[in-house]
């Protein structure tokens, strides 16, 4: 079994191959490069089973280098990132792990990985829409826009990422942040302070007192007065764009 490691690090590196190693009873052969540029020579001079793949190398990203080449083999990415981009590895159905990973963690992204390619489910190129969704969801990784809202509960306090928040509403002088599974959670700011502190492509100020999460966007149907009607999941109620939102929500939309 012939290896691709891309991995910048050398301790990382050590540590990816001793798993390797042991997992496959040492019956593999490995290159590894630490560059976009190293490699792209050793990917088109050679052809490889498996590659496992850190996102951040010596010259860049990873993935502009799989977008340069075409990789026909299967890719497991190992990476420190999570949120955005750990949304977006589930969503493209991509193997991952997330550092710092143990051997357990390692050993069940490889069982995984094995078990869909013998059954044939596992589709190992990855289309440039695919890598430019990875791409963007770096982009909001590496972005300091809010990632959790600290909500204090009587008996202690509670963290929500805001990836789990679909809608929050003003209430006076604080909001209420509904998740995916419709619980409602109390945030003490206004709804102006948040919206500035959200992530633009994922969350938009659909009116004076509504935010709204693009990934929880269930149906959207036309109303009276150039108005939307918007069905988000974990939420009871549909919410509605102002007159004058509809335009840019539509925009958004895109």
């Amino acid at each position: 079994m012939t290896l691709l490691i891309l991995e910048d690090e050398i301790p990382a590196y050590q540590k990816l191959l001793s798993h390797l190693k042991t997992f496959f009873d040492n019956d593999i052969t490995n290159h590894w490069a630490r560059s976009i540029a190293e490699g792209k020579t050793l990917l088109e001079a050679n052809t490889y089973d498996l590659i496992l793949s850190d996102i951040k190398l010596l010259d860049g990203i990873s993935f502009d280098l799989f977008n340069a080449v075409e990789v026909s083999c299967p890719i497991i990415f190992c990476s420190a990132y999570d949120d955005y981009l750990f949304q977006a590895f589930n969503t493209n159905g991509i193997a991952y792990i997330l550092k710092p990973y143990t051997n357990t963690d390692f050993i069940k992204a490889l069982e995984k990985y094995q078990s869909l390619f013998k059954q044939g489910e596992y589709d190992s190129k990855l289309s440039n829409e695919t890598l430019n969704a990875l791409k963007l969801a770096l982009q909001e990784e590496q972005t300091n826009y809010k990632k959790r809202f600290v909500i204090k509960r009587p008996n202690g306090i509670q963290l929500l990422n805001t990836s789990e928040i679909s809608l929050i509403e003003a209430s006076g002088d604080f909001c209420i942040a509904i998740d995916k599974e419709g619980k409602r959670h109390p945030i003490s700011q206004t709804i102006g302070s948040i919206v500035q502190q959200l992530s633009p492509n994922k969350f938009f100020k659909i009116n004076r007192s509504q935010i709204v999460h693009i990934d929880y966007i269930e149906q959207i149907e036309s109303h009276f007065k150039n108005r939307l009607l918007i069905t988000i999941k974990g939420c009871k109620e549909k919410a509605m764009t102002s007159t004058s939102t509809t335009s840019d929500f539509r925009k958004w939309l895109e």
